[in-house]
């Protein structure tokens, strides 16, 4: 009898903190530090003086509040792995609606820890071109500049700095000064284009004169920062045919970029001089290429 009374009452008593688990740990907390108190002065009246004292206070406080912090762990688990979840599925809300700034923030560590560019050299990324201004924890700044011509457009362009990450990025810092300018000029097959080779060869060395040296010390700067060779610096010209059985002189310069265009349009006119007979056969370096015929 005196069992099943006990029983019960562990029961009630059980139930009774399950319903009212806020003020059935409110309670438990202070009586439980009401009687480390009174254990604790208990203990230092014991041990009157000595590090043996100091140790044993400290082991006895923090045995009872470990108890204590066990205790309510447990009586509060349900709420607390529910409370978890919560908290695990507001998290992965927040990361889905902030996973693009997410990525930007990445991505612009990235770029300042691997350091695939710096503010000002010229860039390719996500197929635009230009000159970085601007790189900040959300976007690079680019002014663009024209892939053809390697001229500012006067457009700025604001990248997403996931994209760093994610998509090609191509340095073109080397061509900021100087540039492998590579142009065709197309021609009706009624001639031999061999003739005029070594006349435009010469031509065109005679335009890459004035920057030849400039161009070599630049030539082997880019080659021992990007540890090979590939730049010649020899103009180079060579004849193709298209699909169309046209001819297509090839030409390739290494020059200044801001000369690219300027030389391209030297050597095409010596082309057509030729070509469309309307000047005679290319003149000497020493002379006026635009001189007319009899000298006048």
């Amino acid at each position: 009898m005196n069992e099943l009374l006990s029983h019960q009452s562990f029961s009630t008593i059980v139930q009774f903190v399950n319903d009212f688990k806020l003020i059935a740990s409110l309670a438990l907390l202070a009586v439980v530090l009401l009687i480390k108190q009174a254990l604790v002065s208990a203990l230092r009246r014991r041990y009157r003086r000595g590090a043996n004292k100091r140790v044993v206070v400290n082991s006895f406080k923090n045995i009872v509040n470990l108890l204590l912090l066990v205790f309510l762990i447990s009586l509060w688990s349900g709420e607390l792995q529910s409370l978890a979840f919560s908290i695990a599925a507001f998290m992965v809300a927040i990361v889905l609606a902030t996973r693009e700034f997410i990525q930007c923030f990445l991505g612009y560590l990235y770029a300042i820890s691997a350091r695939p560019f710096r503010v000002g050299d010229w860039v390719q990324l996500n197929n635009v071109s230009g000159e970085v201004v601007e790189l900040d924890w959300a976007k690079v700044t680019v002014l663009e500049i024209d892939e053809h011509s390697m001229d500012y457009t006067g457009r700025h362009l604001y990248i997403p700095n996931s994209l760093i990450v994610t998509k090609t990025v191509i340095n073109l810092n080397f061509l900021k000064r100087y540039a492998i300018h590579q142009f065709k000029v197309t021609l009706e097959p009624h001639s031999n284009p061999y003739e005029i080779l070594p006349q435009l060869l010469d031509r065109a060395r005679h335009y890459c004169e004035d920057f030849r040296d400039v161009a070599e010390r630049y030539k082997g700067l880019i080659e021992r920062q990007l540890d090979t060779e590939f730049i010649e610096i020899e103009p180079d010209i060579s004849v193709e045919t298209n699909q169309f059985g046209k001819y297509e002189i090839c030409v390739s310069l290494f020059c200044p970029s801001e000369q690219k265009h300027s030389i391209q349009q030297k050597i095409t006119a010596d082309i057509f001089l030729h070509w469309f007979d309307q000047a005679p056969d290319l003149v000497p370096l020493t002379s006026n290429l635009y001189a007319e015929p009899n000298g006048n």
